[in-house]
């Protein structure tokens, strides 16, 4: 069975109103100033986008097509998928993208009866506020945030700055026109269902055989996660333009934008609060990007020695950065060919 609080923390990596557009309009991204000022940001892409173009990694002729991903996306557009397309209908083997899951190898039963301890595991320990957990700047800044994005919500406060983290991005990105409805996955999907095939996942499974002591564990050692939470602070009040930035650049293809742009910086922060303590090291869950990324690698390596066409996803960020996922198949002999 899995927890569905400790899997979601696990794996934390982080709209405005419907109205009717023509085809690649834009629109601003909103943001309401101190003084109650409205002020335009930078423009949402909207309309029809071609997405950017696919990475090639073959060795003799075997290859594997990958589509670099990316979220959130401008909530407005509609991906031109037909190149994706056409690959799915030859493709012998889809894989889905790398991540992380936790199991827990109890019964369904036992699984409900621990429900309560798993969602106390999200709060914070003796029924401690934000206010008491954070430092007196960092609540500082949040507390000016906080009614623009939450209202009057009390019941947050009362959470791990690690999961509020995790909401406040989401709740800033639909404020700047981003959204969380997936993009891509519905293609997949879609021409997957229509030849009867099914997606081999790549996500690294570790199974936490003590869950009743792991939930205890979680709860009373806590979670150094303030970086986390100041990091999330630094993205809404300075990066959200850039993260529209980002979103307009996957949409119309620009890979050179995508480059120049600042990296994601939330994601290792949050990652490190929850993998560095002895709760994740006694369950093997410590250095997870790189046990992530091996595993992803290996079924990479195994696709494109039994596949003459296999299809992927991985983050973008992961096939623009000179060390990232592919250089690793690079080094071992494969050809890399980046999209024009």
């Amino acid at each position: 069975m899995r927890f569905p609080v400790l899997a979601s923390l696990a794996v934390l990596c982080l709209a405005l109103p419907a109205m009717a557009q023509s085809p690649n309009e834009t629109l601003p991204a909103q943001r309401v100033d101190s003084e109650g000022v409205l002020e335009l940001e930078t423009m949402v892409v909207t309309g029809v986008q071609p997405g950017p173009g696919l990475w090639k990694v073959s060795k003799g002729d075997h290859g594997l097509w990958i589509l670099g991903t990316l979220s959130p996306l401008p909530s407005g557009i509609s991906w031109k998928a037909e190149e994706v397309e056409s690959l799915l209908e030859l493709s012998d083997q889809v894989l889905g993208p790398p991540g992380l899951t936790i199991d827990a190898d109890i019964g369904v039963f036992k699984g409900l009866m621990l429900l309560p301890s798993a969602l106390k595991a999200s709060k914070n320990p003796d029924g401690k506020t934000l206010k008491e957990v954070l430092p007196a700047d960092v609540y500082a800044r949040w507390t000016a945030l906080k009614p623009r994005y939450f209202g009057r919500d009390k019941g947050i406060e009362k959470k791990r700055p690690l999961v509020v983290a995790n909401e406040l991005y989401a709740e800033a990105n639909r404020n700047a026109g981003l959204g969380q409805k997936p993009v891509v996955t519905p293609v997949i999907e879609g021409v997957l269902k229509r030849r009867k095939m099914k997606i081999t996942p790549t996500t690294l499974k570790i199974t936490i055989s003590d869950p009743k002591a792991a939930i205890k564990d979680f709860t009373r050692e806590g979670v150094n996660d303030v970086g986390c939470f100041r990091s999330a602070l630094d993205r809404v009040e300075n990066d959200i333009p850039v993260m529209v930035d980002r979103a307009n650049a996957w949409s119309v293809g620009d890979l050179d934008a995508l480059r120049a742009l600042p990296s994601e910086r939330q994601a290792g922060a949050c990652i490190a609060a929850l993998t560095s303590g002895e709760f994740a090291k006694k369950r093997g869950m410590s250095d997870v990007e790189a046990q992530v990324r091996a595993h992803w690698l290996k079924m990479a390596e195994q696709a494109l020695q039994k596949n003459r066409i296999t299809f992927a996803t991985l983050p973008i960020a992961e096939l623009l950065k000179p060390n990232g996922y592919l250089s690793y198949l690079q080094a071992k002999g494969y050809t890399v060919e980046a999209p024009l």
